[in-house]
């Protein structure tokens, strides 16, 4: 399977994940969360490789998206996951709260995303 396909399912389901969470489905959201977790999985199977392609995602559009690319690679691309997550920070609801989270983690030594 190419990367391209595999950011791809990271941000089809990312995004579905959030919908559902909103629409107050936790099982949909569930399901979503394994699909995503699954592509970020063989992402990171592939090394450094597989870690720079999630990197683009530092960039997308969605907020959610970004956090959750930025949540997988703080150990890897620590200054710049943590520039958007910081930013995600500083707002309201779901996503902020999931970013604060990912640094409270992080700064906790806990973190365990993408362990070497």
């Amino acid at each position: 399977m190419k990367f391209q396909s595999l950011i791809e399912q990271f941000v089809e389901n990312v995004v579905a994940q959030n919908e559902a969470i909103f629409r107050g489905d936790a099982k949909t959201g569930n399901k979503h969360a394994r699909k995503y977790g699954a592509a970020v999985d063989k992402l990171l199977a592939h090394g450094d490789a597989g870690r720079d392609a999630l990197t683009v995602l530092l960039k997308h559009e969605r907020m959610d998206v970004r956090v959750m690319a930025a949540a997988h690679l703080l150990r890897y691309r620590t200054a710049e996951a943590k520039a958007v997550l910081e930013e995600a920070a500083k707002g309201q609801g779901l996503v902020p709260f999931g970013a604060q989270q990912a640094l409270k983690r992080w700064e906790e030594g806990t973190w365990a995303l993408d362990p070497e």
